[in-house]
């Protein structure tokens, strides 16, 4: 017996829709019925979403400085809002609950507007634009790494991690078993749900300055954007490398299960799923982010002993060979890095935000909420 609907809100990533996913299987195995508004950039994700129903509602960024296309942009939200307020009105919501991204906006206000209990979850160890503009108006913020006491709205701040998809649950169920000398090495490389050129460039880039007799270990799995694709496996191949190259790959979580060491991006669900599954990674955070919430997020990691991270611009191919290549001789290293990633992860995540989602539905507040798990 469905105990009512819970509405969710994500911007259309797979950095905002995968924890998102993560929460919806659980409320659904709680008895709730789950509806997803976001974009359409979503359908790549959202196909396997486990959602009565996904509405793609108006939005857009706020980014320009450009007076016109500022007026434009709050017009379109503002549309947003009053669509968004008609499927509330619909499907009668017992909370709403956001997960970052423009696209949150609207169904977001349109919920505060409406008196509907309310919930943010930021993923970052820093505050996305989205979230922040939403923060004052929320009934509770839950944070992946955003730490309790430490910001404007930490008296409604709860930490609960980042919950991570069945299949990460799953991976992680994999114990790590280092690569000695001789055998085959396994090195997972992306960037992002989109891959990233910096990898494309450099990586095989680096791989060819590797011993012959490293180069034979190497299994690798590198995603890459769909423009880079064609090269970076015309590399690997002259360098007689075993690799598959992809700008997508539907079962990330059991590739990182089955890698020795990783090398990506630190965007939220990234670092948290490293450390769930527990594998030792080195961690580039992407140079452009808004905020630097990918460097805090890898310095969380880094700080347990899970990671090491290095900036992009310290990073030449001869930098990389040097990194890789030194780890592939030090299994006990590795070793000793997974189990530390493994012990920052919070696998029980998607629990305690469910916990958290179904005590403002219920017409909690925070405080309510911490008495009771005192």
């Amino acid at each position: 017996m469905s105990k009512g609907v819970i509405l969710l809100a994500a911007g259309g990533t797979g950095g905002h829709l995968f924890p998102a996913e993560a929460l919806a299987h659980e409320l659904n195995e709680r008895g709730w019925k789950v509806h997803l508004a976001t974009d359409h950039r979503a359908e790549r994700y959202s196909r396997h979403f486990p959602a009565a129903d996904v509405h793609s509602i108006a939005s857009a960024t706020l980014g320009s400085k450009n007076p016109v296309a500022v007026v434009s942009a709050f017009w379109k939200i503002w549309q947003g809002v009053r669509e968004a307020g008609r499927i509330i009105a619909r499907i009668k919501p017992e909370a709403v609950v956001g997960f970052g991204g423009y696209p949150t906006l609207p169904p977001l206000y349109a919920a505060t507007r409406r008196k509907v209990p309310t919930l943010i979850h930021e993923q970052n160890a820093v505050m996305g634009r989205a979230n922040k503009a939403l923060a004052s108006r929320v009934d509770a913020i839950a944070g992946g790494f955003l730490p309790e006491g430490e910001s404007a709205a930490s008296a409604k701040t709860v930490t609960t991690g980042n919950p991570v998809r069945p299949q990460v649950l799953e991976a992680a169920k994999t114990p790590y078993v280092a690569s000695s000398e001789g055998e085959p090495f396994r090195f997972l490389v992306f960037g992002g749900s989109q891959g990233a050129q910096f990898f494309s460039d450099a990586v095989p880039a680096a791989i060819a300055l590797l011993p012959e007799g490293q180069r034979k270990r190497l299994v690798i799995t590198q995603q890459a954007r769909a423009e880079d694709v064609a090269r970076v496996k015309a590399v690997y191949a002259d360098l007689g490398v075993d690799v598959q190259v992809s700008p997508f790959f539907t079962d990330m979580a059991a590739r990182m299960a089955a890698a020795h060491l990783v090398m990506s991006r630190s965007g939220a669900s990234t670092v948290s799923e490293i450390a769930v599954i527990g594998r030792p990674a080195l961690l580039v955070p992407y140079p452009h982010a808004l905020d630097h919430d990918q460097a805090a997020n890898a310095a969380a990691l880094a700080a347990a002993g899970g990671a090491e991270v290095h900036p992009q611009s310290t990073l030449s191919p001869e930098r990389i060979a040097e990194l890789v290549g030194g780890l592939m001789h030090d299994p006990s290293r590795l070793t000793t890095m997974s189990a530390a990633a493994r012990s920052a992860g919070k696998p029980n995540a998607a629990r305690l935000l469910a916990d958290l989602t179904e005590a403002i539905a219920s017409g909690k507040t925070v405080s309510d909420y911490r008495r009771t798990r005192a």
